[in-house]
C-alpha cells in the first residue's frame, strides 16, 4: 500500500515534467508527450486503485516458495544474463533482438516452475511479439502473442484463443493501422 502511494507522487512527478517538456498533440496526431501522458495518468489511476483496495484489506498470504521456484529463477536469470553477453560478443548488440531474445529464453525457462508459470508465458508472449512484429507483421505477432499467453492457464480454450486472436488482430488494424496511421507492416513482407 505504502509502494502504490510512493508510485502515486513519482508518476505525478513525471507526468508534470512531461507536460512541461513536450507537446502533447491530439489523439488523431499525437505528440511526443501524448503517449506518455496518456500512460503515467493510466498507471496513477492503478496505483490510486490500489492504495484504495489496500486500505480496505490485503490479499491473501504469499505462498510458500518451493525449491523448484528457487532454481528456475536463478536459472533463468543466469540464462538471460548469459544470452545478452553471447550476443553481444558475437556482433548483435545494435538493436532490441539482444534484449528481446535473452528476455524470451529467460521467461520461458521461468514457465518451468508452476508457481511462474503464468508471469513467465505471459511476459514471454510480450517478448515474442516484439521479436515478431518488424519481420512477420503485426498480425502473426498478435496471434503468437495470444497463443503463447494462452499457456499461462492450464484450462485455455482453444476456441475462446481463436476468437480473442481474431478479435485483437482486428481491433488492433483498426485503431494503429486505420484510425492513427502507424507505419508498422501488417502482414509478412508488407512493409
Amino acid at each position: 500500500m505504502f509502494l502504490a502511494f510512493i508510485g502515486l507522487w513519482i508518476n505525478g512527478g513525471f507526468l508534470g515534467l512531461g507536460l512541461e517538456q513536450h507537446t502533447l498533440g491530439t489523439a488523431r496526431r499525437m505528440g511526443p508527450g501524448y503517449m506518455p501522458m496518456l500512460v503515467l495518468w493510466l498507471q496513477m489511476g492503478l496505483g490510486a486503485i490500489v492504495f484504495i483496495v489496500g486500505l480496505r484489506g490485503g490479499p491473501d498470504d504469499l505462498e510458500d516458495w518451493k525449491k523448484l521456484d528457487f532454481v528456475t529463477l536463478a536459472v533463468a536469470i543466469a540464462v538471460g544474463i548469459l544470452i545478452w553477453r553471447v550476443m553481444e560478443a558475437t556482433g548483435y548488440n545494435t538493436n532490441y533482438i539482444q534484449v528481446g531474445a535473452a528476455c524470451l529464453i529467460g521467461l520461458l525457462l521461468l514457465a518451468i516452475s508452476p508457481a511462474w508459470r503464468p508471469l513467465g508465458m505471459v511476459l514471454g508472449s510480450f517478448a515474442v511479439f516484439g521479436l515478431l512484429l518488424e519481420p512477420l507483421g503485426l498480425m502473426v505477432s498478435i496471434v503468437a502473442l495470444c497463443v503463447i499467453a494462452s499457456f499461462a492457464d492450464r484450462d485455455h480454450r482453444p476456441l475462446g484463443v481463436a476468437g480473442m486472436c481474431v478479435f485483437l488482430c482486428a481491433l488492433c488494424w483498426f485503431v494503429f493501422i486505420r484510425q492513427l496511421d502507424i507505419r508498422v507492416p501488417v502482414w509478412p513482407g508488407s512493409f
